[in-house]
Formats: structure tokens, C-alpha cells, sequence
């Protein structure tokens, strides 16, 4: 047991060093990162979404704006499209692939972003995001495991992961999160990091 769980840490090594190793991944994080803490200059939000794990990402993300990333700030406009009341309606009196797609009709304008996440990059619901963020004027961003599946080449922004367990990609797309907060408060808050 000790070698296969080893194992899995030499993995998630590998695939982080493989990631690093691409010079466009930095450039991007900090393409989205200067051009998201612009929008929110503006006054825009950012909405954020994924299944399963990913839905936990989505809200993490959200939290991480509205609360607090390494230092005390004000609190950065953030929704996660995760309310329970909302997704069993919609998903009831809609069908499962509009949960997403509703909520961004409803909260998402034009200048505001979208965050989606999906390791196989096949998820109906946030392929539907994407297209009611693109036909109101959203900017996208997707993190995407194994070849991106259908969502590549669909939105603004996108990091493809190309491994073949959900895990090792949310592990990834974590840290993309992170650093992209990280790089956020460093223009709208350069004192957190003097």
C-alpha cells in the first residue's frame, strides 16, 4: 500500500512539473488575473460553476473572493452557482443541463466573468453555461482535465489538464485558482504582498 499511495504523489508531481514546464500557463494566469481585477475595478462579478468536486472548486473560488485569500481586504463581488433550492428547481422544472445556464440568465451581465470547471470538459450543464455567458457578453474561463472535450477551444480562457483521473486534474485546477487569486489581489491590493 505504501508504494501505490507513494505512487500517486509521484503522479500529481509529475503532471504539476509537466504543467510548469509550459510557459503560455504563466503567461494566461496572469492574463486572467490582470484582466479579471480590472473587471472588478469596473464593478463586474464573477460567477462560477462545475459538478460534483469541481461544484466544491466553483465555491471555493467564491469564498476566496468574498472572504478572505492569505490577508484581510474587501470583499470582491464572487457567486458560485451552487444554491441547492436553485439547481433542484431548475434541474426539476428544467432538466439537469440547464442548472448552470439559468443561473448565469439570471445573475450574469455583460463585463462579468465566468469561471467553469469540468474534468472531462463533456458536461452538458456547463457547456450550456458557457453559451448563455458567451450570449450575454461574459468573459469564460475554463479548467479542463484529459484532451478539454467539447468545452476546448470554447471559451476566453482555458487550462487543459491532460490527465485521466478527476483527482489529479482538481488538484491542478486548484492551484490554477489559487495562483489566479493570488495574482487578482496583487493589482487590486499591492500592500498585501509589499
Amino acid at each position: 500500500m505504501k508504494s501505490a499511495l507513494k505512487q500517486s504523489y509521484l503522479d500529481a508531481n509529475t503532471l504539476l512539473t509537466a504543467f510548469c514546464q509550459d510557459e503560455s500557463n504563466f503567461d494566461r494566469s496572469v492574463e486572467v488575473a490582470k484582466a479579471l481585477a480590472g473587471s472588478f475595478q469596473a464593478g463586474n462579478k464573477l460567477l462560477s460553476c462545475g459538478n460534483g468536486g469541481s461544484l466544491c472548486d466553483a465555491m471555493h473560488l467564491a469564498e476566496e473572493f468574498t472572504g478572505r485569500y492569505r490577508k484581510d481586504r474587501r470583499a470582491l463581488p464572487a457567486i458560485a452557482l451552487a444554491d441547492s433550492s436553485h439547481i433542484t428547481c431548475v434541474g426539476n422544472d428544467f432538466g439537469f443541463d440547464d442548472i448552470f445556464s439559468r443561473g448565469v440568465e439570471a445573475f450574469g451581465q455583460k463585463g462579468d466573468w465566468l469561471f467553469c470547471m469540468s474534468t472531462s470538459g463533456n458536461s452538458k450543464n456547463i457547456i450550456r453555461a458557457v453559451e448563455a455567458a458567451k450570449a450575454r457578453g461574459l468573459k469564460t474561463v475554463a479548467l479542463l482535465g484529459k484532451d478539454g472535450g467539447a468545452l476546448k477551444g470554447k471559451c476566453d480562457y482555458e487550462f487543459i489538464i491532460p490527465a485521466e483521473t478527476s483527482d489529479r486534474i482538481q488538484e491542478i485546477h486548484m492551484l490554477i485558482l489559487h495562483v489566479i487569486i493570488e495574482g487578482v489581489e496583487r493589482v487590486l491590493f499591492p500592500e498585501l504582498y509589499a
